[in-house]
């Protein structure tokens, strides 16, 4: 039987008090159509990052919140409830731990039994902690690692009459080409799933969709020519579509990949095969699957390389292709900066970072509230300001409303005093 689950909206509780209303919105609003990549299998995003271990820990889990007492804390270990403690009524109500393997068998194979066993999940950052709020989550760190390569690497305001190369439009690559158009980038990004680049379309993260590189090529010197932006998914494999482009010599300003390198089992596809056909693939063979897949990355990674050294400014976005190319045999991989290092450890080291929070109430006039709070008292920090425009425009939510900014130290501490004031006086 087939589950479609939504967060609950409204001032009414399911629960004993809000701090577990508030998991209990969240953990749902996790599975949302809207937010979930594959809600059936209780996948968020980034491969097979899930909210619970099963529908049977799912269930417990929620029948766990509604009696969870105000001075009860509830344990989730890798998606599963395993214990409710009588604590006190100022510490959190939920404790979650997820994927945690001693190092010595922290491996892809003892993690792969493990989760056949049922005995573990992998929960990503946001999945298994139940606070992921769509392709939304990344977008304002995608945004700051481009503007930082504009003001960076070619002393610009913004990245107008460049263009962009990446690949990946999952839940969090998804993102990239909003990113780049709120930079004036055109962006190109490659992806195998049409069901993902069709997710993409239909939230506003991209704005048309092509089946060839070439046509994908000729729109964005068009759009460059015309003085515009416009973002471009083009169906098809990274590996086989960057190696033909560095073949020509075509040199993006521009190039990155967000696909899900990080997972070799389920989360890239090798060049060659569909969706559907990698499925029966990696069925059939698992092994033969991961030597494709890594055969795969180093061809991708290899070219991405040898576009750096033509001139591209090229960075890896955290999601390990570089470990799975020197794994697969590419030993100069991290010959590609880190997008941390490079572009946005200035922010972190004046302890700038992303702060997020959401409307459980499911209006979105809560969320634009408090834009214009912030933006009335932040005058003076005009980046969160421009930010929150950007947002407000552009942005689609996905679920619950929700909204994400990076705020420096002693910032976040404020917008969380300004929040609280606000639904305390109803405003």
């Amino acid at each position: 039987m087939l589950k479609e689950i939504h967060a609950p909206r409204g001032s009414k509780l399911n629960t004993k008090g809000w701090a577990q209303e508030a998991a209990l919105r969240l953990l749902m609003n996790n599975l949302d159509p809207e937010v979930a990549m594959d809600p059936q299998n209780l996948i968020v995003y980034g491969g097979r990052g899930k909210a619970a271990r099963n529908w049977e820990a799912f269930d417990k889990i929620v029948s766990s919140l509604k009696t969870l007492e105000s001075d009860e804390t509830l344990l989730i270990q890798s998606g599963k409830p395993v214990g409710i403690f009588r604590t006190s009524v100022d510490v959190p109500r939920v404790l979650i731990s997820n994927a945690q393997i001693v190092p010595r068998w922290a491996t892809d194979d003892i993690f792969l039994e493990l989760e056949r066993k049922g005995l573990t999940m992998f929960g990503q950052m946001t999945a298994g902690s139940w606070i992921y709020i769509g392709t939304q989550g990344v977008l304002q760190g995608t945004f700051e690692t481009l503007a930082s390569i504009a003001r960076l690497d070619f002393k610009a305001d913004d990245l107008s009459g460049k263009w962009f190369l990446s690949s990946g439009l999952g839940e969090m690559g998804g993102a990239q080409p909003l990113a780049a158009k709120l930079n004036g980038a055109v962006a190109i990004v490659i992806e195998v799933d049409p069901e993902k680049i069709r997710r993409r379309l239909r939230d506003h993260y991209v704005d048309m969709s092509v089946e060839s590189i070439d046509e994908a090529l000729k729109i964005k010197d068009e759009q460059i020519r015309e003085g515009k932006c416009q973002s471009i998914a083009v169906l098809g494999n990274a590996a086989t579509i960057y190696d033909s482009l560095n073949r020509r010599h075509i040199v993006p300003d521009i190039v990155s990949d967000q696909t899900a390198a990080h997972d070799i089992n389920v989360g890239y596809i090798p060049e060659g095969y569909t969706v559907e056909e990698a499925k029966a693939f990696r069925s059939r063979d698992p092994e033969g699957y991961r030597k494709a897949v890594y055969a795969s990355i180093v061809k991708e990674t290899k070219a991405i390389i040898d576009m750096m050294r033509a001139g591209s400014h090229a960075f890896d976005y955290g999601n390990n292709l570089r470990g799975r190319a020197v794994e697969g045999g590419l030993k100069d991989a991290f010959k590609i900066p880190g997008y941390v290092p490079a572009y946005i450890r200035d922010l972190f080291s004046v302890g700038s970072g992303p702060f997020r929070w959401v409307a459980l109430s499911g209006e979105p006039e809560d969320i634009y509230a408090i834009d214009d709070r912030l933006m009335r008292d932040f005058l003076e920090n005009r980046h969160l300001a421009k930010w929150l425009r950007l947002a407000r425009e552009h942005v689609h939510f996905q679920g619950l409303p929700a909204r994400i900014c990076y705020a420096g130290y002693g910032e976040r501490e404020k917008i969380g005093l300004i929040i609280n004031e606000m639904v305390a006086d109803g405003t």
